[in-house]
């Protein structure tokens, strides 16, 4: 089974800087935490798939609460 990456943008919610990041493609949300390219600090990444299967990224920082 193939991965689908899709490339998207993002804004560091540390340094405000706008970087490109690949997401995979998924039938169910997960969570993940990626180090920007800029800052080098840690970004929690929240992909939600809803039930129709549209896939929504958001970013937060790691201190942020949900």
């Amino acid at each position: 089974m193939n991965s689908v990456l899709t490339n998207e943008l993002i804004g560091c919610p540390y340094c405000g800087e706008t970087i490109e990041v690949l997401v995979e493609a998924s039938d169910e949300s997960y969570e993940y935490i990626e180090d920007c390219q800029v800052c080098c600090r840690p970004i929690v990444f929240s992909v939600d798939v809803s039930i129709s299967g549209e896939q929504t990224l958001s970013v937060y920082s790691e201190n942020e609460s949900f």
